[in-house]
């Protein structure tokens, strides 16, 4: 089956369009929710975590402490290129998996001709690893002004706490500025409702292989 990589910053409705995507048949792989199961699933990768950064990072019942460990990682991008060393290659290997399990299923024809699964990711276009695995790129986006807001809004937070987030996008975050011409195949902008980019993605299945 072909792959199709979802991507897109903070507020900009990357999830949103996936959901679409979904609820037309074609399977959505989180990243994100994948990874956290693992984590739960092989203890062996949160032992390699705790080799390459030097600590220990569990709870007191013996699990992954997912805060301790995004509070080491979070500004400190060493820290995060030594987690991405040990995390990446599970999360693609468990996605190859995945990915072989869907093509098994029965396709919904009203998603296109040809049978796809997807693969939801916020960093593909900035690590070369899992951008191999996608055979097309559609990248999610909006002014970053708008994608503020919207995620703002979205968790009760204030602008500040959101800015102090997307921080840590800065490629994704230069795309939505103009700064930056994507390496997508399609960008879909999402500046207005939740139904018009609804009806993007409805209209984009059928030339998405073409």
């Amino acid at each position: 089956m072909k792959t199709l990589a979802v991507t897109g910053g903070i507020g900009s409705g990357k999830s949103l369009v996936c959901s679409v995507f979904h609820s037309m048949g074609v399977p959505v792989y989180d990243s994100d929710s994948r990874t956290k199961s693992l984590y739960d699933k092989c203890p062996w990768i949160v032992q390699d975590i705790e080799s390459v950064l030097g600590r220990s990072l569990r709870d007191s019942s013996g699990s992954l402490d997912r805060r301790l460990l995004a509070s080491i990682v979070f500004s400190d991008a060493v820290m995060l290129e030594r987690l991405e060393s040990v995390v990446h290659p599970y999360v693609l290997k468990d996605f190859c998996a995945w990915r072989e399990e869907q093509s098994r299923c029965t396709w919904n024809p009203a998603a296109g001709e040809v049978p796809f699964v997807v693969m939801e990711s916020a960093i593909i276009l900035a690590r070369p690893l899992f951008r191999g695995v996608a055979d097309k790129v559609m990248l999610v986006d909006a002014p970053v002004s708008v994608r503020e807001k919207r995620a703002a809004e979205r968790d009760g937070v204030t602008v500040d706490i959101i800015r102090g987030r997307m921080s840590g996008q800065t490629l994704l975050n230069a795309y939505s500025d103009g700064k930056i011409v994507p390496d997508a195949d399609f960008v879909l902008v999402n500046d207005a409702d939740e139904e018009s980019l609804r009806r993007k993605v409805r209209e984009i299945c059928p030339v998405l292989w073409s």
